[in-house]
């Protein structure tokens, strides 16, 4: 037989006191009636002491545990009146949902102590590298380079590079961390996003006409466009800017950025497209990801700081939307995100 509740354990032993009480006073000839009474009295009596007995040790055992899942001392004398209406399946059922929350949240903060080394470890590379060209440079400089006039311009010129690097990193690593904090808001307003592809797009054509890249808007004939948005402006601008940046820098000489703006019902869809070096499909999964880099030697070359496309999923998640790519080797590459529509 298998009890599986309190109650039932406490009738079983009621019943086993009852049935040698009544078996007890028959043996020494006790009248049939009084030996009834007298077995349902002790039956009646032994059940309710054993519940009572039951519930107070259950209690008592459930107490560490119960302090440790609520952390703060709990009474055995509330465990005991929590009992008293449940099964203690029901107890077994929320311990072992704590179990589990426990198990996830310990795994969660595994994972994140992880990401945190590798994200140290990803800083401590990145600045690495500028700051032992700038001792090199410094070393080479110093030990008779200084009185070449070509050597110590060519050398000056490079420990700049390096430092705009590091200055771009540590801007790059400011925007995450602000991105991060709880304190930091998307302060949204209503904008025209047509308008502002083509301010962002005018912003990077010195850099696009370096390589002889031609950047296109498309959304609209003219000016405002139906592409209204309620978002943060400033953030969305450093959207757009990340993504053409990038098309410039790994497009092709020669080649086309497009930009296009999309009226999709409530939201505004916005491509990015560039005619470039495009992306391995085994790259695309970790895209976005801090300091990943598809073609690190190239990627330095050009100035990226690995951080570009992490701030632009970061961007567009904080407003509540997604970024996604689609790209094949040797034919280019589209970044594509929503915001949502204002209607006009």
């Amino acid at each position: 037989m298998i009890i599986k509740t309190k109650e039932s354990a406490s009738w079983l032993i009621g019943s086993v006191a009852g049935v040698c009480t009544a078996v007890a006073m028959a043996a020494v000839g006790v009248t049939w009636w009084v030996v009834l009474i007298a077995a349902a009295l002790v039956f009646v009596g032994v059940s309710l002491f054993a519940l009572w007995m039951i519930v107070k040790y259950v209690a008592y055992k459930l107490r560490p545990i119960y302090s440790m899942v609520l952390s703060r001392d709990i009474h055995t004398g509330d465990i005991a009146e929590q009992l008293k209406d449940r099964k203690v399946d029901d107890v077994s059922a929320d311990l072992s949902s704590w179990a589990e929350d426990n198990d996830r949240e310990i795994a969660r903060l595994k994972e994140a102590e992880k990401f945190r080394k590798q994200y140290l470890g990803n800083v401590a590379h990145e600045l690495k590298t500028p700051i032992f060209n700038i001792q090199g440079y410094i070393s080479t400089l110093l030990d008779g380079g200084l009185e070449d006039e070509v050597v110590n311009r060519k050398y000056l010129e490079r420990a700049e590079r390096s430092v705009e690097r590091m200055i771009n990193i540590l801007g790059d690593l400011d925007t995450i961390s602000r991105l991060d904090s709880d304190m930091n808001q998307m302060r949204a307003e209503s904008f025209d996003m047509v308008a502002l592809c083509k301010e962002i797009a005018e912003q990077t054509e010195i850099e696009a006409s370096k390589r002889d890249i031609t950047i296109t808007v498309k959304g609209a004939d003219s000016l405002p466009s139906r592409c209204w948005v309620s978002a943060d402006k400033f953030y969305i601008g450093q959207v757009l800017e990340n993504l053409i940046v990038n098309s410039i820098r790994y497009g092709k000489d020669g080649g086309t950025t497009k930009i296009t703006c999309r009226d999709m019902l409530d939201k505004v869809l916005v491509e990015v497209e560039d005619d470039g070096i495009g992306i391995a499909k085994s790259d695309l999964p970790r895209l976005f990801e801090r300091f990943y880099r598809t073609d690190k030697g190239r990627s330095r070359e050009q100035g990226g700081t690995g951080l570009g496309l992490a701030i632009v999923k970061h961007i567009i998640e904080n407003h509540g939307e997604k970024v996604s790519v689609r790209s094949e080797l040797g034919k280019g590459s589209t970044f594509t995100f929503t915001l949502p529509k204002v209607q006009l």
